[in-house]
């Protein structure tokens, strides 16, 4: 045994059981001992930010952490737009980075880098591997890291010879028990619910604003359960990791994108509760507006740290409220008209609807529809129960990705990828992923040949009306993309259409797929 199989094996004794990799030179030994472990599950990106963002993808589907493995400086610095969106989510992930090996790092050879440095603002837990007697236990620290609540993004740099050096006979993999977060305060539980209840006995209007724990399973249920009992509104902030929607989910609004529609929102709250999350903030600065989203007016309390255990806290909560522990956690079924023209021109809104009401129960949505699919949050209630995955960090390029390690995780579920086509172009790559693993993900992308999010945002900050010079840096004309045969040169199987009815036989065709596929929707 060496450090490389080693490493392989505290993996698999903590059920970490896929590797999403784009490995190089210094990783070859490790690569070589996941040859002889057949357990792992092996998965390849074509570029790096597919590996990261496949990583999350699967996390937040798997509930449990996913390996990477990168080639060095380099191979970590193309992961890291992804690595962001997921480090936002709180997504588990563990890293394995490989380097030159030790003795190699004087010579500064060309692929040299300070790794720690590329991974810190990105990982919320960084380690070089000292001696390749330390892999079993730096490795186990890093998924007890990766696996603290709510989630954690380990890196872990492996020297080349730690990975090839042969260890003592005998040697174990440690196993690790995950961190647990940490409990809030009853006391201060009761301070905030007592604060809470005075609010809505003056006819207040309290809304609780709930981090990524706090709006996934049984929490979700607790906190519809608070909503039903006292009449508080459930919000989440706009970039989520992971939320059931459809007809009997909790319904809990997403705070809108654009600054003026996210300020409106709110802009009648008495009481803001923050349950593992911050307070809510523009995406960006504009002039003349502000950058908090709460009116000055809002009395903004935090129930629980973004450590703390949300589950517990809404439990504590809704004890210290008198909200029965079991019982209805949502009211009467939203009623949401999904009904959409039966031929002419594609619309966005028209892509919307058909693929919201064609979707079959326990699918999974990956939204990066960005601006053509704003309405999605307004209408998806109206759906078949399926679990929503959205963007978080705002680093576009995380949809394809994301819908490739959703799929790995729940490979018998319908995947559908609603993609905005200027963000898909930045991991395109992860189609050939998809067909590669034969993954059933129906990507569905809004072709409209520009950047029409950067259009609003030229408005929003008050600029003039874009001229050529603009223009050449916003839109992706001439030439328009051919997502289709780009699709097709992967070997995902597409279709491209421009009218309602040959979307509607398209779609038909993708959800019947035992694969990938791939509508372009011209709009």
């Amino acid at each position: 045994m060496n450090g490389a199989d080693l490493l392989c094996d505290t993996l698999l004794a903590n059920d970490v059981d896929v590797c999403f990799a784009n490995p190089g030179t210094s990783e070859m030994h490790f690569v070589a001992a996941l040859d002889r472990k057949p357990q792992m599950r092996c998965v390849l990106g074509l570029f790096e930010g597919v590996v990261s963002g496949a990583a999350d993808g699967y996390a937040r589907m798997a509930k449990k952490p996913a390996a990477t493995l990168l080639h060095l400086g380099p191979g970590l610095g193309n992961a890291l737009a992804n690595l962001h969106n997921a480090k936002r989510a709180r997504t588990p992930m563990v890293n394995v980075v490989g380097d030159h090996a030790r003795h190699h790092l004087q010579h500064d050879a060309p692929l040299t880098s300070d790794i720690e440095s590329i991974a810190r603002p990105m990982s919320h837990w960084v380690r070089r591997i000292g001696s390749p007697e330390g892999v079993g236990e730096d490795a186990g620290e890093a998924i007890a890291q990766a696996r603290r609540q709510p989630g954690q993004i380990s890196t872990l740099i492996l020297p080349a010879d730690c990975a090839w050096t042969d260890l003592p006979e005998g040697t174990q993999a440690r196993k690790v028990a995950p961190l647990a977060a940490a409990l809030t305060d009853s006391d201060h539980v009761k301070t905030v619910a007592r604060h809470m209840a005075a609010a809505r006995k003056a006819g207040k209007r309290v809304v609780l604003f709930m981090g990524p724990q706090a709006i996934e399973g049984e929490a979700a249920q607790v906190a519809g359960r608070i909503a039903q009992a006292t009449g508080v509104q459930l919000m989440t902030p706009t970039a989520f990791r992971r939320m059931q929607r459809g007809q009997g989910a909790v319904d809990i609004a997403r705070l809108p994108y654009v600054v003026d529609l996210g300020t409106k929102a709110l802009a009648d709250c008495a009481e803001l509760i923050l349950v593992g999350v911050n307070a809510p903030v523009a995406f960006f600065a504009y002039p003349g507006k502000a950058s908090e989203i709460a009116p000055a007016s809002c009395e903004v309390r935090r129930l629980s740290r973004n450590d703390e255990d949300a589950l517990h806290a809404l439990q504590a909560l809704a004890e210290a409220l008198g909200v029965p522990a079991h019982g209805a956690s949502v009211g009467a079924a939203p009623s949401i008209d999904l009904s959409a023209p039966s031929n002419g021109k594609l619309t966005s809104a028209a892509v919307n609807r058909l693929v919201l009401k064609a979707l079959p129960e326990g699918a999974i949505v990956v939204d990066e529809s960005v601006t053509s699919g704003r309405e999605i949050a307004q209408l998806n209630m109206g759906a078949a129960p399926h679990d929503w995955l959205s963007t978080t960090g705002g680093a576009i390029g995380q949809g394809i990705p994301t819908a490739v390690g959703a799929s790995v995780a729940c490979p018998t579920r319908q995947v559908v990828s609603m993609q905005a086509d200027g963000s898909g172009m930045y991991t395109c790559q992860g189609l050939w992923t998809q067909a590669r693993e034969k993954l059933k993900v129906l990507t569905i992308v809004y072709a409209n040949d520009t950047y029409a999010i950067l259009h609003g945002e030229m408005q929003a900050v008050g600029t003039q009306e874009p001229g050529d010079n603009a223009r050449r840096m916003l839109d992706l004309d001439q030439p328009s993309l051919n997502w289709s045969q780009l699709a097709q040169a992967m070997g995902v199987p597409s279709r491209r259409v421009d009218t309602v009815e040959a979307f509607v036989d398209a779609l038909k065709a993708g959800l019947a797929e035992n694969g990938p596929f791939l509508i372009e929707a011209r709009i």
